[in-house]
């Protein structure tokens, strides 16, 4: 009993039984009907040398023979994909010839000091060796500390019960160059979950049984049903001692190894990387045209397009920037947008040098591609500094159209948030874009400039861009200081300070200078969503009855959904309504159509989707702003997943009508801004000043204009795996989203009636593959998720008479939703196990309620109008 770790005894030869096997499957299943197969061999193990000073310290040799490679589970003749043939078949001669080549190991008080083999074996079966070697590594006391093996350097614990040892790694801890990458939204990631444990069992001071058992589990955030699990296991089992060679004698190790073989060479015990080729790969320009017609523009809103922008993106990633240049070369105009999408997408060095050759931003005529480009980078789900200092070199050069330079600038801000989240702040192309927004900002002259850097500064919510934007609030002319507003809205509460609530206080209650109704109503719902004092409450529940009339309902509005939706305020708000209750009656019976509510999509165990949507009236019932917003949260972060804000003022000239006090001199404008994905895209413009909106008036075809249109990439993740019994795995989960969102207005003054439409049509395909590669065999799982739908928000109002009647619509069609698992097995020569399990179903379709008086507004609307059938204009 005194060494710390196991002995062997002089001249005897161990003989043991070794498998390891590997199973992929979804995360429930049990393992009898998984994906996988097993290596099983015999291990002989001898004692060569022992130092003359240190019984702790043993030279062992370890020989694997009898190589069988099986199915892990039964399968019948005709679904083993290795009946029939033999180990070296399967293996292949030279491969199974080096696995057999015996290694050695020194073993000092338990652990592995040194591993040695012969060089220039393949990876693939050193690796396995390696798996081996690792398990003969252990202590026999109890405690924690930090060794190498194969996994890398990790935080390992024994716990050791007399001839009992258990030996836990905590694999997250390995330090081992890792591949991969993960998505930017954590809602839109994989959450994965890793444990290893050994139990060995002594006998003799040597080992008798190791048993080890490794688990890895993927599991998609939004929809945990959709998740993979790995399970590896490795079992050692003493058969029998023999008598064997006697030992060597030396003093010192690198005489042994000499005398034994000089080819040993000391390598590392830690895995070496590894990749198998790809023998009958299609080539980038083959793989496009397999694809291309899926890819048209009129087939984008379908499943198919987006799981053909998936397949495209993961070759793009494998390409070089030749083979990408010469796709992107080759097609024409209707497709090269989708190609665009997909080529900036794949973020790899060469894809980003392929795209930024091909575009040419001082040529305005190509600035639909150049815009798709930099959207796409604005979704980018792990943008490199690179891609930041690129952008900010095309934004001071020399760009052709304005509205590209306005969206390079807005697209640089959402990338320095998303550095800015990887703890990148400090990294030089982030400190510099900072700097060049944050000073052409405050020398900005005209108005346009100065929304540019605002827009931009509403992706890059920095804390210290909180000074600028609280100016611009409360001193900004209208659309300026409502942006602004809108900017300081997207920050989490806990940036907002005291002087903000402030400001926000003084432009509500108006008490510096007059300003208009969209920024008072923001800066109400800024001060109502973070954390509100008793007396702040207090005050905007006494300016009600006070304020302009649709502002009056408005905020009336806004209150009741905080306390129908119990958001977090809605505890003060009914302390304070409590204690108001003398003066309530007349202040809270006001008339009017401007209204805001919040309802649930979907309340489900991983995630839960809200809608929201409000909408402000100018006194003379023509629009002011409607905003639709869509979040998703999990249990510790949200999602804006998408928002649609239409924005109109000075229209009351159309209808002869009086503007709000105030607003006498507002220009006539209506436009529309959208985030997608917490991103905020560049807002479009319907028209600008009384002569655009009377020739768009009377040319007025009722076509909504296109606002966001393309391919997304949401869900971008690739972790890739060292197993400790030698091969490698990899877990990819990719998400897209084929998008196409439209918005419009049109007026009728025949039927005192206008409209306002934004239509959301959307298809999603999720592919995810957890895959075991062992040079020899592929194992693994594919799920996919495909799913199509349309979402429309419609309103219409009558301005006839006062109050004027809005009806809100806002419907989804039925949508159909397919899932799919494949497991497979396959060889190199292309012999292939397939076991395949689909499901498919309709959504039903649904329209969303909104509040009571909106519904009783509609049978109004709808029932006045069928007595006057006609066409608009």
């Amino acid at each position: 009993g005194h060494t710390t770790g196991p002995s062997l005894n002089n001249d005897k030869l161990y003989k043991f039984a070794y498998s390891a096997e590997v199973y992929v499957d979804r995360v429930k299943a049990s393992l009898q009907k998984s994906a996988g197969y097993r290596i099983s061999s015999g291990v002989d193990v001898n004692l060569l040398w022992r130092n003359p000073d240190n019984d702790d310290d043993q030279l062992i040799k370890i020989t694997i023979k009898d190589v069988q490679v099986e199915n892990v589970n039964e399968r019948p003749a005709a679904k083993n994909i290795f009946k029939g043939k033999s180990t070296e078949k399967i293996i292949g001669k030279e491969y199974l010839e080096a696995l057999q080549r015996p290694i050695v190991l020194e073993l000092v008080r338990g652990k592995v000091k040194t591993f040695y083999s012969y060089q220039n074996e393949p990876g693939f079966t050193q690796n396995i060796k390696r798996g081996l070697a690792s398990l003969f590594q252990l202590q026999l006391h109890s405690g924690s500390s930090r060794e190498v093996d194969i996994s890398g350097k990790c935080s390992t614990t024994y716990h050791v019960r007399q001839d009992q040892v258990t030996k836990i790694k905590d694999l997250d801890s390995c330090e081992i160059e890792k591949k991969g990458f993960t998505s930017h939204s954590r809602i839109l990631d994989v959450d994965t979950k890793a444990t290893s444990a050994t139990v060995y069992v002594l006998e003799d001071s040597f080992i008798k049984s190791i048993k080890a058992e490794e688990n890895f589990v993927f599991l998609l955030n939004y929809r945990r049903k959709t998740g993979a699990k790995i399970v590896s296991k490795q079992r050692l089992e003493l058969k029998s001692v023999q008598a064997g060679l006697g030992l060597i004698a030396a003093k010192q190790v690198a005489s042994v190894i000499k005398t034994l073989d000089p080819n040993y060479v000391a390598m590392p015990l830690e895995a070496e990387p590894v990749k198998s080729e790809c023998k009958k790969c299609p080539s980038l320009s083959e793989h496009w045209q397999s694809i291309r017609e899926h890819m048209h523009p009129d087939k984008l809103s379908k499943a198919e397009a987006a799981k053909s922008f998936l397949s495209f993106i993961q070759n793009i990633r494998k390409a070089t920037k030749e083979e990408i240049l010469k796709v992107i070369r080759s097609e024409n105009k209707e497709f090269l947008p989708q190609v665009v999408d997909a080529v900036t997408s794949a973020q790899t060095p060469e894809s980003l040098e392929a795209i930024l050759e091909f575009l040419d931003f001082k040529d305005a005529s190509t600035s639909v591609l150049q815009e798709r480009f930099l959207y796409a980078c604005g979704f980018a789900s792990h943008p490199s500094e690179t891609l930041l200092k690129s952008l900010t070199e095309k934004f001071k050069g020399d760009v052709g159209n304005e509205e590209i330079r306005e969206t390079l600038v807005i697209v640089m801000g959402a990338l320095i948030r998303k550095l800015c989240d990887r703890g990148g702040c400090k990294l030089p192309a982030v400190v510099e874009a900072k700097r060049l927004i944050l000073n052409r900002l405050e020398k900005a002259k005209k108005d346009d400039n100065v929304q540019m850097y605002l827009l931009a500064l509403k992706n890059a919510l920095l804390p210290e861009a909180i000074p600028v934007l609280l100016k611009y609030a409360e001193s900004g002319e209208g659309p300026i200081s409502s942006l602004a507003a809108t900017a300081l809205q997207r920050y989490d509460p806990s940036f907002l300070t005291k002087e903000v609530k402030e400001t926000m206080n003084r432009i509500y209650h108006q008490t510096r200078k007059v300003h208009e109704k969209t920024v008072r109503t923001t800066a109400a719902a800024i001060i109502l969503n973070s954390n509100p004092s008793y007396m702040e409450v207090k005050n905007i529940l006494l300016s009600i009855g006070e304020l302009p009339m649709e502002m009056n309902k408005y905020m009336l509005s806004m209150i009741q959904d905080i306390l129908h939706f119990e958001m977090p305020s809605s505890k003060t708000v009914r302390q304070v309504l409590k204690d108001m209750r003398t003066h309530n009656y007349d202040r809270f019976s006001k008339m009017g159509s401007s209204s805001a509510y919040t309802g649930y999509i979907t309340r489900g165990p991983d995630v839960t989707s809200t809608y929201s949507l409000d909408i402000l009236y100018s006194g003379s019932g023509i629009l002011r702003r409607s905003n639709m917003n869509i979040h998703v949260f999990d249990r510790n972060t949200e999602l804006h997943a998408i928002q649609v804000v239409i924005e109109a003022q000075g229209l009351e000239s159309i209808i002869a009508a009086t503007p709000d006090e105030g607003e006498e001199n507002l220009d006539s404008f209506a436009g529309m801004s959208a985030i997608l994905f917490d991103f905020q895209l560049r807002p479009v413009t319907f028209f600008q000043g009384y002569g655009d909106l009377m020739s768009k008036m009377l040319s007025a075809t009722g076509d909504p204009m296109n606002v966001v249109k393309g391919l997304v990439l949401l869900t971008d993740y690739l972790q890739e795996i060292q197993l400790q019994s030698g091969p490698t795995a990899s877990a990819e989960f990719l998400g897209g989203l084929a998008i196409d969102i439209s918005g419009g207005m049109e007026f009728s003054l025949w039927y005192r009636e206008s409209k306002t439409s934004v239509k959301n049509r959307v298809a999603v395909f999720i592919a995810g593959n957890t895959e075991v590669d062992s040079f020899f065999i592929k194992t693994g799982m594919e799920t996919t998720l495909e799913a199509e739908t349309a979402l429309d928000f419609i309103s219409t109002v009558q301005f006839s008479q006062y109050p004027f009647l809005v009806c809100m619509q806002m419907d989804r069609v039925e949508s159909p939703f397919r899932t799919q698992v494949t497991k497979y097995e396959s060889l190199p020569s292309g012999r292939r196990y397939t076991a395949r399990r689909g499901k498919a179903a309709a959504l039903a379709g649904n329209e969303y309620p909104l509040h009571q008086e909106n519904s009783n507004m509609c049978k109004k609307v709808f029932g006045a109008k069928s007595d006057s059938a006609g066409s608009w204009f």
